[in-house]
């Protein structure tokens, strides 16, 4: 395999795996999803694709410019399959590349058949992972020195893999779901939108910030429709500690941006509503994020979220993930409302 190949082939590939996580990427923005309807009790799964800001699979990405310098990013963020799938194609394009620059010399491997390609690419092998066994061996200038030159790119191949490899495992990830509704209720006498998040790990996440961003499309006076931003105040945006859930709450009053809004005027704007929350992991000692997106269709209004906390018979309190995405009918004076 040339060299000068190499960036075509890489391209291609990450063309080729890339459009389908691009279309995915630009519908959704989170990583935590739901699950789907109907789906079996159990603790809130995590998904890897973000949620974006659309809600339709029909986003296309045309004319963009792909570069080298990119290539170590797309690495790091590409599947696993795909990542070993290209890595093993490298290791045996490049014993096949020195296999044949060996069968140039027929007579340039001890103890080699001449003009076997499967000897050649073996004794690459060994070459290539500082193997040698011994039986086969180069015999002249001409192998000595394309063992050399294989040799240097072997140890370089396997400098860069076992690098990637461990920036790819070694990156810290946050375990933190979302609730898959967002609540619209009265809460404290006032118009609340509410929603709760969860660290589904076993230890805890230091100094936790939550953000939470709406976005709409309006049109200016010149005709153009834009997408704007607005932050949304949270009651609480911040959190010494965050070992088990949080109410993420907003209270919806006249200096709200989602202050008269319903339902049908979400629609028509294309509303969505953003979460992102961020933190210290006491465990990996750095700082993580998780995201989240809601659209309008995620929105309920007059419901509340089911008591995940409860007691065992010896008074302990026990956390049940099974309920964290349940939602109950809101009865107007119920006193645990």
């Amino acid at each position: 395999m040339a060299d000068d190949a190499m960036p075509e082939m890489m391209t291609e590939a990450m063309d080729q795996a890339g459009i389908d996580a691009d279309v995915e990427a630009a519908d959704r923005l989170g990583s935590a999803m739901p699950g789907s309807p109907g789906s079996p009790a159990g603790p809130p799964r995590m998904a890897s694709m973000p949620r974006w800001f659309t809600g339709q699979n029909s986003v296309q990405i045309r004319n963009r410019h792909r570069s080298a310098r990119d290539l170590y990013h797309w690495l790091l963020t590409t599947s696993w399959p795909l990542f070993a799938a290209i890595g093993l194609g490298v290791y045996l394009g490049l014993n096949t590349l020195f296999a044949c620059l060996y069968l140039v010399d027929p007579h340039g491997i001890e103890h080699a058949r001449p003009g076997s390609f499967a000897d050649a690419f073996f004794f690459s092998v060994e070459t290539i992972g500082t193997i040698g066994y011994g039986a086969l061996s180069p015999r002249d200038l001409y192998a000595n020195c394309v063992m050399t030159a294989e040799n240097f790119l072997g140890l370089s191949f396997v400098a860069v893999a076992t690098g990637v490899i461990f920036a790819r495992v070694s990156r810290p990830t946050a375990r933190v779901v979302f609730s898959k509704n967002v609540l619209i209720v009265r809460y404290e006498g006032q118009r609340t939108l509410m929603l709760r998040a969860a660290n589904e790990r076993a230890n805890q996440i230091l100094e936790a910030e939550v953000t939470l961003t709406v976005t709409k499309q309006k049109r200016t006076a010149e005709g153009q429709v834009m997408r704007r931003f607005e932050d949304l105040k949270v009651t609480r945006s911040r959190t010494p500690l965050f070992a088990l859930t949080w109410a993420i709450m907003h209270v919806i009053d006249e200096t709200s941006p989602l202050y008269g809004e319903t339902l049908e005027s979400m629609d028509e704007e294309g509303l969505q509503l953003i979460v992102i929350l961020s933190g210290i992991d006491e465990t990996f000692a750095q700082r993580i994020h998780a995201r989240y997106a809601y659209l309008p269709e995620d929105i309920l209004w007059d419901k509340r979220f089911a008591d995940v906390i409860i007691y065992d018979e010896d008074g302990r309190r026990i956390i049940d993930y099974g309920r964290f995405h349940d939602v109950e009918d809101f009865r107007w004076g119920d006193p645990q409302a």
